[in-house]
């Protein structure tokens, strides 16, 4: 699986980083993918990420 986040409608709530620190980091004030692809284990915290930002800017791509 692999995630993109839309930076255009990303506004830094860093609650993908706080659910998923190991695939989400804040660059600055917006969020960035820091994996190619996500490990298995990290998966559903990636769901629950995606799920969770208001801006709905976290893409799953399976």
């Amino acid at each position: 699986m692999k995630v993109k986040i839309d930076q255009d409608l990303c506004t830094g709530d860093a609650i993908c980083v706080d659910l998923c620190p190991d695939v989400f980091e804040m660059d600055g004030d917006q969020a960035k993918v820091i994996v190619d692809e996500v490990p298995e284990e990290f998966e559903d915290a990636c769901r629950d990420a995606a799920e969770s930002c208001p801006e709905g800017c976290i893409e799953i791509i399976e």
